[in-house]
C-alpha cells in the first residue's frame, strides 16, 4: 500500500508522529511475525521545502508527486486549537495549495484520511459535500457552520466513506492509522495494537466537554449556565425559552446549527457528565445520584450512562484507580 503523509507547516507533533510510528510498527512486525507479508510504502510530502512543526522541528519532506499514484493521502492535523488560529490557518497560501491538491487526489480516485484538524482541509476541498464524518470534538460548532453541506458526527472516531475516512480529535491519528492497517491485514492491526497498547475506539462521547462546545454561541452559553441550575428538574422546551428571552423554535435552531442536536438531548448530556462526576468524586449511590440529576432512579441512570458513554457505573468508578 502506497501512503504519501502531507506535512504542513505548523502541525500537530504529535499527530504526524504517531502516525509514521503505527505504520513503521507495522512493517517491523510484518517482517518479524508475519515474513512480510504486508507492508506499507509510507512517504511524507510537503508544498514547500522546508517544513517545521508546531513545536518549530524541521520535518524532513518530499515533493508532492502523483505519479505513482498512491493509494490512500493522509492528512495530519495543524496545531490550531481556537476557531481564530485555524481560520487563520486554513487561508495561508500553502494550506490552499495542499486544499487544491486534496480535489485532485481525490478526482482521480485516491482515497483520502484525515484526523482531528486535518478534516478541515478535507472539507474546504469539498471532499466531504453531502458525506458523514466526524473531527475534532472542541472545534464542531465551526465545523458545522463552515461546511453546513456536510454530516458532522463528532461524538464517532471514525468514520469511513466512499472516499476515504476521518477521524476525531488528537491521538485519533492513531486510531486512524490502525484502521489502515486494518484494511491491508486485520490479523497484523492486531499485533500493532497490542505492541503499541493502542486499541480501536469507537466512540470520542466519553470525552466531550459540554461547556466547552457551549462557549461557540451566545445563546447556547446561556442556555447551559440555566441547564446546570436545572438538572434535578424536569426538561420543559417552553420554560427554558421562556426565561432565556427566546422561543423554542429559535432555541432550536441554535442548538441544531451550534451542538448537532435538540436542546433536550444537551440538556441529558448535561446531566450525564454531572453524574460521572458524582459517580467518581462523591460517595452517594446511584439512586442519591440519580435525584441530583432529575432522574426517578438508578436504573434509569444507569441505562443513560451506557447508552452515552458506552461504560457502566462500576466502570466509571475503576476510570480512577
Amino acid at each position: 500500500m502506497r501512503i504519501l503523509v502531507v506535512a504542513l507547516e505548523g502541525l500537530f507533533d504529535t499527530g504526524l508522529t504517531a502516525t509514521l510510528d503505527v505504520f513503521s510498527t507495522a512493517n517491523s512486525v510484518s517482517a518479524g511475525a508475519m515474513g512480510g507479508a504486508t507492508r506499507f510504502d509510507v512517504t511524507t510530502v510537503g508544498v514547500r521545502r522546508k517544513v517545521r512543526s508546531g513545536l518549530g522541528l524541521t520535518i524532513p519532506v518530499q515533493p508532492v508527486t502523483v505519479d505513482p499514484k498512491p493509494d490512500w493521502v493522509i492528512v495530519p492535523a495543524l496545531k490550531a486549537t481556537t476557531p481564530e488560529t485555524l481560520i487563520a490557518a486554513l487561508s495561508r497560501a500553502d494550506v490552499r495549495e495542499v486544499i487544491a491538491q486534496l480535489a485532485a487526489w481525490s478526482a482521480g480516485g485516491t482515497r483520502i484520511a484525515a484526523a482531528c484538524i486535518g478534516t478541515f482541509l478535507l472539507a474546504e476541498a469539498g471532499v466531504l459535500k453531502g458525506r458523514e464524518a466526524t473531527s475534532t470534538w472542541s472545534l464542531a460548532p465551526l465545523f458545522r457552520e463552515r461546511y453546513p453541506d456536510v454530516l458532522l458526527d463528532e461524538t464517532r472516531m471514525l468514520v469511513p466513506t466512499d472516499v476515504g475516512i476521518t477521524a476525531g480529535s488528537a491521538m485519533g491519528h492513531v486510531d486512524l492509522a490502525l484502521w489502515l492497517v486494518r484494511q491491508a491485514s486485520p490479523e497484523l492491526a492486531s499485533l500493532v495494537s497490542r505492541f503499541l497498547l493502542a486499541d480501536l475506539r469507537s466512540s470520542q462521547a466519553p470525552y466531550i466537554i459540554p461547556n466547552q462546545l457551549a462557549k461557540a454561541d451566545p445563546l447556547i452559553q446561556r442556555f447551559e449556565l440555566w441547564a446546570r441550575r436545572h438538572l434535578h428538574e424536569g426538561f420543559s422546551l417552553q420554560t427554558v425559552a421562556s426565561e432565556l428571552a427566546t422561543s423554542p423554535r429559535s432555541l432550536q435552531r441554535r442548538c441544531h446549527a451550534v451542538l448537532g442536536k435538540s436542546p433536550l438531548a444537551y440538556f441529558q448530556d448535561l446531566r450525564v457528565e454531572r453524574a460521572r462526576s458524582l459517580i467518581q468524586g462523591s460517595g452517594l449511590g446511584l439512586d442519591a445520584i440519580a435525584a441530583e440529576v432529575g432522574y426517578v432512579d438508578g436504573a434509569t441512570l444507569r441505562t443513560l450512562l451506557r447508552q452515552r458513554l458506552g461504560r457502566g457505573v462500576r466502570e466509571l468508578r475503576n476510570d480512577l484507580l
